[in-house]
């Protein structure tokens, strides 16, 4: 069995965090807890998150404190699994999946779009299920473990899709995820684990499902992204001659449409900014809406910053050459905002 060190995420320098603060990673655990104390019907499964903590230590502690019966182990089957969770949202339990890697999301593919997206539309019955997702790249995973998948369920009516890229939203959108009535895919990502820390939200703390967020205002252009490309684009804005705003998703589906629009309107500039692979996640979602509806209050041509289509790749200079860096999404920037 690979260590827990092994497939952490690096960590990152604590001493610009502010005192108190907590990780992403621990927002996440968190959430888990809080809601397993205060609702009995809120329960865990996959794969090694019981005795060993889960492949990245979420779930660590959690076994001590709940048992068995509420932190399960299950067979590499994922399949197996989310459809067991999916019969117990059914009958009125709230279970929250980890999957082991976002990648793997393809082997329960059939389950979560035929089964969870569409069981409310045919019969009006309630599916609760949370789906935990450890995304994305910068960790040396290669390509079988280190994708960002979400974008294979853009569009799929009956889900709703989350990827938090702040603690506040990790531990916020996991709460609100566990209480929504609907199965929610919630996509952390896994570079983002050890690296990004700040002060904890109130306990019990929600971030509503749908709504998008100013991370930074600006005039000159509107940055869209989500999940790793908050943090991403907040530093690149501080690299351009330029005021940029920084719409961060939160949901990537539904999406908040209003506030793309609202933006663009303002700063008539617009890049977006993500992980997935140029012609997967959010971005042709985001392009078509902007297109269709914003072209009127374009200055430039509308941008997209995002890796080439390929898997992401084992080497290492490989991987820094394909991921979004800080320094590439400011000459994105530089470049729009020249136009």
């Amino acid at each position: 069995m690979t260590s827990v060190g092994h497939l952490d995420a690096p960590d990152a320098p604590v001493g610009s965090a502010p005192a108190g603060a907590i990780t992403y990673l621990e927002a996440i655990r968190a959430a888990l807890q809080d809601a397993m104390r205060e609702d009995d019907r809120v329960f865990l499964l996959g794969e090694d998150i019981g005795v060993f903590g889960g492949a990245f230590g979420v779930t660590v502690g959690l076994l001590d404190e709940f048992g068995e019966a509420r932190v399960m182990d299950t067979p590499i089957a994922e399949e197996g699994f989310v459809g067991a969770a999916i019969g117990a949202a059914w009958m009125g339990e709230r279970p929250v999946v980890e999957l082991q890697f976002a990648d793997f999301i393809t082997c329960a593919f059939d389950p979560i779009v035929t089964v969870a997206a569409k069981t409310h539309w045919r019969s009006g019955q309630s599916i609760p299920i949370t789906i935990r997702c450890p995304t994305g790249g910068g960790v040396r995973g290669g390509p079988f473990h280190a994708g960002s998948p979400e974008g294979w369920f853009v569009g799929t009516a009956g889900l709703k899709i989350v990827c938090p890229g702040t603690v506040e939203d990790a531990y916020g959108l996991l709460r609100a995820a566990i209480d929504d009535p609907d199965p929610v895919l919630y996509f952390e990502h896994k570079r983002l684990y050890r690296t990004l820390r700040a002060k904890p939200p109130p306990q019990g703390y929600r971030t509503q499902i749908g709504p998008a967020t100013i991370a930074r205002a600006g005039t000159d252009a509107t940055v869209i992204t989500y999940g790793s490309g908050v943090s991403t684009a907040l530093a690149a804005a501080e690299l351009v001659d330029g005021e940029v705003e920084i719409v961060d998703l939160r949901t990537i589906w539904p999406l908040d449409e209003r506030s793309i629009l609202a933006s663009i309107e303002k700063t008539s500039r617009v890049l977006v900014l993500q992980e997935a692979s140029r012609s997967t996640g959010a971005a042709g979602v985001i392009l078509s809406l902007i297109a269709q509806r914003a072209f009127e209050h374009l200055d430039a041509p509308p941008a997209l910053h995002a890796p080439p289509d390929t898997p992401v790749p084992f080497a290492p200079e490989l991987e820094d050459g394909y991921m979004p860096s800080v320094e590439s999404a400011a000459a994105a920037l530089d470049q729009l905002l020249a136009y």
